[in-house]
C-alpha cells in the first residue's frame, strides 16, 4: 500500500464505485433511460438529452497538455471547490483527522473540512513578514492527526506568492505523511513556474488548478485536481459520475482552443498592466494607506477608513470584498482588477483630494 492509499479513509479505499451507463458513442443509446429528443432551445453539439461523458477523455487531455502532466494525473470537476471536497471525503474522517492552512487564505479548505467533521489547524501568515510562508511555523503545527495541508498560491486574498523553497521545504518534510496541496488558482497571473512541474519530486503532493479565473470561465466551473496517478485513481471513486454539464464541457473544450489560448494569453498580459496601473493610482488616494504587492488579478489594499471606501465604491456602482472578518485584516478590501473603463470609474470615486 502507496502512502497516498495508507492516508486514505479505508472505507474510501473499499468502496465500490457507481457503476455509470458504459460510454459507447458510437452507438445508439437505449441504455440510459434518456429521452430521444432535444429540449427546445439546446445549441449543445452532443445533445442535452443525454448524460454527458464522464470524466471527459477530450477535455482531460487538454488539460493535460495545458499543464504539461499525464492524463491519468488529472481529475476534472467542477472548479476547485468539488477537489477540495473530494479530497476532503477521501482523507478526513470525523472526530479524527483535521487539515491545516495558512490564514488568511481561502476559506473553502476550513468549509470542507468542517462539513466533513474534521478540525482545523492554522499556521498564519503573518503581517510583519509580508505574508511570507514561514516552513517552520507549518512544521511546528503539523501533528499526525493532519491529513491535508493547504498552500496558496498566489495567496487569496493576501495576493502574493508563496516562496518556492519554502513549499519545497514543507513538501519534503511532510512526504508521505500528509497530502500537501498547492492552489494555483490565480498562477496564470504570475511569472513564478507552476508547482506542477515539481510534482514528480513528491509522493503527496497535489495541485489545484481552474479555468474560472485567466480563462473567464468561472460561470462554467472547470477545476482540475493534478496529483499521482493512484490519487486520481482514488478520487474517480468519490466524485460523481457526471459531475460536468455538457455546456460546460464544450466551453472548456473551446476556452482551449490554440486561437483562445493565444487571446487569453494576450488579456492576461494587459491585465496584469492595468494591475500595476490601478496598484500606483490607489496608493495615491487619501483612503488607501497600503496597497499590498500582488502575483494574481486582484489588489489587496489597507484603507485609512474601510468603510468610507466602501461607501464610496457601492455609490460608485461597485462592490469590494470586505476582508475585516480575518482577525489580521482589520483594515483591509480586496479590489478585482477589471476593465480600464471599470477601474478608472473606481479610482475617480477614491480620488477626492488625493495624497501629494
Amino acid at each position: 500500500m502507496n502512502a497516498l492509499e495508507r492516508l486514505a479513509r479505508p472505507e474510501i479505499l473499499a468502496l465500490e464505485p457507481y457503476s455509470h451507463a458504459a460510454w459507447r458513442p458510437a452507438l445508439t443509446r437505449l441504455h440510459a433511460n434518456e429521452a430521444p429528443w432535444r429540449p427546445a432551445g439546446d445549441r449543445s453539439e452532443a445533445g442535452l438529452n443525454r448524460y454527458p461523458e464522464p470524466q471527459p477523455a477530450a477535455l482531460v487531455e487538454r488539460l493535460a497538455a495545458l499543464y504539461g502532466v499525464g492524463a491519468d494525473r488529472v481529475l476534472v470537476g467542477r472548479g476547485s471547490d468539488e477537489a477540495i471536497d473530494v479530497l476532503s471525503r477521501i482523507y478526513l474522517r470525523a472526530g479524527e483527522d483535521a487539515i491545516l492552512h495558512c490564514p488568511p487564505t481561502f476559506g473553502m479548505y476550513r468549509v470542507a473540512a468542517r462539513i466533513q467533521g474534521a478540525d482545523v489547524i492554522e499556521a498564519p501568515l503573518r503581517r510583519a513578514d509580508g505574508w511570507r510562508l514561514g516552513p517552520e511555523r507549518v512544521l511546528a503545527a503539523w501533528t499526525p492527526r493532519v491529513k491535508l495541508v493547504y498552500l496558496c498560491s498566489p495567496n487569496n486574498p493576501t495576493g502574493n506568492r508563496l516562496d518556492a523553497a519554502a513549499i519545497d521545504a514543507i513538501a519534503r518534510a511532510l512526504d508521505g505523511r500528509a497530502i500537501v496541496v498547492i492552489d494555483e488558482a490565480y498562477a496564470e497571473w504570475s511569472d513564478a513556474p507552476s508547482f506542477v512541474q515539481r510534482t514528480d519530486r513528491y509522493a503527496t503532493v497535489a495541485v489545484l488548478r481552474t479555468l474560472s479565473k485567466a480563462y473567464a470561465l468561472a460561470g462554467a466551473r472547470i477545476g482540475t485536481l493534478i496529483a499521482p496517478p493512484a490519487l486520481i485513481g482514488i478520487a474517480r471513486r468519490v466524485i460523481p459520475p457526471y459531475a460536468l454539464a455538457q455546456p460546460t464541457i464544450e466551453a472548456a473544450l473551446a476556452a482551449l482552443a490554440p486561437a483562445a489560448l493565444a487571446a487569453t494569453r494576450e488579456r492576461v498580459a494587459a491585465l496584469l498592466a492595468e494591475r500595476d496601473r490601478v496598484a500606483r493610482e490607489l496608493a495615491r488616494s487619501r483612503w488607501v494607506e497600503t496597497v499590498w504587492p500582488s502575483d494574481a488579478n486582484f489588489l489587496m489594499i489597507d484603507c485609512v477608513d474601510p468603510d468610507e471606501v466602501m461607501r464610496r465604491s457601492l455609490a460608485a456602482g461597485f462592490i469590494l470584498r470586505d476582508l475585516r472578518a480575518y482577525p489580521d485584516l482589520p483594515r483591509s478590501l480586496r479590489v478585482t482588477i477589471g476593465s480600464r473603463e471599470q477601474n478608472d470609474a473606481l479610482l475617480a470615486s477614491l480620488a477626492t483630494e488625493a495624497r501629494a
